[in-house]
């Protein structure tokens, strides 16, 4: 493959599409068929993979969470068909609802009126309570459980940001909310977007139908730097550091084997078909760079039938990175952002990207991002429902089982990982002190980890 073509394959697989890359970047996907294996995504509805969701009545949607994958998300929904409009914000913090009021107003001339825009640990209320048909969660994971569910009670459909969950109990409540989304015919689209990419679709599709022959592994690696993070201000509560800089506490994020690596893991899923029954693994904190979370996991699945996997995650500075999702089958391996390999290291298929870097190609039609409420919205307008949570709900669940199995040390069974009653945070959200949040790994049993560090 060319260096400009590589360049592309590097750009699907490891964008990280902040607020201004999702204003500027262009799109990605060409038209692939489908298969049974992508059309289960959807219980028996193949996606649409439309460039552009139906003309139809306006839809209107408010953000919860106005962060930069939240901001994002927003522009997103408005690109993916017309008569779409975003009405309302909601988040904790004035000033991170000020930046995307503006940002909005910006890249898509967007105006929310202030009568729109709700603050405080209650914003999620505000929002669900507005003249809306969507909501989009683009919040610290811990809250999308409780979040999404006063979305679905008032019968809002939901895009929710991944993971779903940072803990078993919430997961358990994230089920029951699918379920009742499904029995309120409410559309749910979550953001683990790869099921949305169509050179990931096309990979798998020809994994399924046995083009490296039965898989039987899997080798999965994210490696990368440290990620954000931000130093407390004296002004600053406990708990407003702690919500500012969310990606560092496993409370809040999950830790990055789960808010990050399930992007990962849920590919391996989709290839596998079915999920672990147990994993074991390690990690630990090698640079102590800002709250309680580790900097590196690896971890082993075991499956019933016997099949292992290696998976391996790293967020450590002035290290070498890189990003391997190697699917291993009787006669050959697939990269699965793209290529498929027979066991003597040559290329057998190649996804077909687009030669011209233009505006008419199909390289600039749509990015995944934007695919997610492309289906979202295609599926409200015509009927066509769509719901991938219980989906993302196992795949959180999996994401679960490697952190705890490597904050204990323990073996731990998906039985363990469904039927748990470890629940993450405390049990009040006020500015102040935080109570019932370890500085240990979270899990009974389990050694001490580093201790909280503010820099």
């Amino acid at each position: 493959m060319d260096k400009k073509k590589q360049s592309r394959r590097e750009f699907l697989s490891t964008a990280a599409w902040s607020t201004v890359g999702a204003f500027g970047a262009a799109g990605l996907l060409t038209n692939c068929a489908t298969s049974d294996a992508v059309a289960e995504l959807k219980e028996g509805t193949p996606l649409s993979l439309r460039n552009q969701a139906p003309d139809g009545e306006p839809l209107k949607a408010g953000l919860v969470g106005c962060g930069g994958r939240g901001s994002g998300a927003a522009v997103n929904f408005l690109d993916a068909g017309p008569n779409l409009e975003i009405v309302a914000l909601g988040d904790i913090f004035e000033d991170q609802l000020q930046k995307c009021r503006e940002l909005l107003g910006k890249a898509r001339d967007v105006e929310i009126p202030d009568e729109n825009c709700y603050t405080g640990f209650d914003n999620y209320k505000g929002v669900i309570d507005s003249d809306v048909d969507v909501v989009i969660f683009a919040t610290p994971p811990h809250f999308r459980p409780q979040h999404v569910a006063a979305a679905i009670d008032a019968g809002k459909h939901v895009f929710q940001e991944k993971p779903v969950a940072v803990d078993p109990v919430g997961a358990r409540a994230m089920m029951e909310t699918t379920e009742k989304a499904k029995e309120k015919n409410l559309c749910m689209v979550s953001g683990t977007i790869r099921r949305y990419q169509k050179d990931f679709i096309e990979t798998q599709r020809r994994v399924a139908d046995g083009a490296i022959g039965d898989v039987i592994g899997a080798n999965i690696l994210r490696n990368g730097g440290a990620i954000w993070w931000v130093e407390r201000q004296d002004q600053w509560s406990e708990m407003e550091y702690m919500i500012r800089n969310w990606q560092n506490y496993t409370w809040l994020s999950g830790d990055h084997f789960v808010e990050q690596f399930i992007h990962e893991l849920d590919v391996m899923n989709w290839h596998i078909g079915e999920f672990p029954s147990k994993a074991v693994g390690y990690g630990g904190r090698a640079q102590e760079v800002s709250g309680n979370k580790f900097d590196h996991f690896s971890v082993a699945y075991e499956y019933e039938d016997g099949r292992r996997v290696h998976c391996a995650t790293r967020q450590i500075n002035d290290c070498d990175n890189d990003k391997v999702q190697h699917i291993t089958g009787t006669k050959g391996y697939a990269d699965a952002t793209g290529t498929l390999y027979n066991h003597q290291g040559e290329v057998i298929w190649e996804y077909p990207y687009p030669e011209d870097d233009n505006e008419e190609s199909d390289w600039y039609v749509n990015n995944p991002y934007v695919q997610e409420h492309i289906e979202l919205v295609t599926a409200i307008r015509t009927g066509n429902y769509i719901n991938d949570s219980e989906i993302q709900i196992n795949s959180t669940r999996m994401a679960l089982m490697g952190r705890m199995a490597a904050y204990t040390g323990k073996e731990i069974t998906w039985e363990q990982v469904v039927n748990s009653d470890l629940r993450l945070g405390p049990g009040k959200y006020e500015f102040g002190p935080v109570s019932g949040v370890p500085e240990n790994p979270p899990v009974v049993g389990s050694a001490p980890a580093p201790v909280q560090r503010y820099s």
